[in-house]
């Protein structure tokens, strides 16, 4: 199969290619280059070609002989959507629908789309693929927007399915320190303190990152009428943990380090969900828990010697790169890239 996968130069993007690579396909990357200097460690056996070009110009010309777009470019957290506004909706809404419709246009007929469990936003109890959305950031409301835009695309030609993807966790070449057990991690190492500035009580599901492209793998080779205009939330129903939960996980791993809570949070984003139907579905199960997630940080920490800079640079926090791109005028308001005179 010859698969276009936007965002291989991201956290889960870089995990992915490779092992689709190994399973035979040919792939081609797309990635618009925001966070090229993100490089943790050498953990790629195999790149993908990649073409250097942002997802609102994809054109169909690029998808020349793809059989399946996986979709997963998009800018990744609350804190930059907070950071670039109406642009968010740019980018990761109509930016994400412009790729579905090229795809389309062009004759690809699988496309998977990296969605969030984000957009179930607060729930009391379990929640799953049927449960009404509740998007509470501009980031998870245009996951909720690009869905409804490839269930109208959905037809006999077009088979998209929706991965809502737990939190995600663990080590990737393209290491991301913003997301929770990454970044807990990396305080227990640097630090050796966790200040937590909360009381940890929400609840978030947790999924590693190789098991997200396990699943993206699995929905791929599946027969198209078994996952044609699917929602499937990706993770397992033993891995809904509480902050705290996390928090704890963390400390019991990295030892010596100090753990302290702080009063209820304001942030009332928090959901338990139900991940039956993926299991039912395609036989999928996570190879990965919390414990042994940080466990492999821990060990990947001390094998490269992760030091503070390191941590806290702008290489593994998306709002600090995007902050330095703007900054120093690399890109324009719109997040395209600008020609430098040197």
């Amino acid at each position: 199969m010859r698969i276009l996968v936007t965002g291989t130069e991201g956290y889960l993007g870089c995990l992915l290619a490779p092992t689709l690579v190994e399973q035979g396909h040919e792939v081609i990357g797309l990635d618009t280059g925001f966070y090229k200097n993100g490089w943790l460690y050498h953990g790629q056996s195999t790149a993908p070609y990649t073409l250097a070009k942002d997802m609102r110009d994809l054109s169909v010309d690029d998808l020349d002989g793809v059989d399946a777009v996986v979709a997963m470019a998009e800018l990744s957290n609350d804190p930059t959507g907070d950071l670039v506004g109406p642009i968010t909706y740019d980018i990761n809404h109509r930016g994400s629908a412009h790729v579905a419709r090229v795809a389309k246009e062009a004759g690809v007929s699988r496309f998977v789309y990296m969605s969030s469990c984000s957009v179930y936003g607060v729930a009391d109890g379990w929640v799953d693929e049927t449960s009404p959305v509740d998007p509470q950031t501009a980031y998870a409301e245009c996951k909720a927007l690009t869905e409804d835009d490839l269930h109208e695309l959905a037809d006999d030609s077009f088979h998209p399915t929706m991965l809502r993807n737990a939190t995600a966790f663990g080590a990737s070449p393209r290491q991301r320190f913003d997301i929770v057990l990454n970044n807990l991690s990396g305080l227990a190492w640097v630090e050796r303190t966790i200040a937590m500035t909360s009381d940890g009580t929400p609840w978030r599901p947790m999924v590693h990152g190789l098991d997200i492209a396990k699943a993206i793998r699995m929905v791929l080779d599946a027969p198209v009428e078994t996952v044609h205009d699917q929602v499937l939330n990706v993770g397992s129903n033993d891995q809904n943990y509480t902050v705290r939960e996390i928090a704890e996980t963390v400390a019991r791993e990295f030892d010596g380090c100090e753990l302290s809570f702080g009063p209820p949070s304001a942030d009332n984003r928090s959901y338990r969900v139900n991940f039956d139907r993926i299991h039912d579905t395609l036989g999928f199960s996570c190879d990965w828990d919390l414990a042994r997630g940080a466990r492999q940080l821990h060990e990947l920490f001390r094998g490269i010697g992760l030091d503070a800079d390191t941590f806290y640079g702008r290489g593994h926090t998306r709002l600090k790169q995007i902050e330095h791109l703007l900054g120093t005028g690399q890109v324009d308001r719109e997040l395209f890239w600008k020609e430098l005179a040197v």
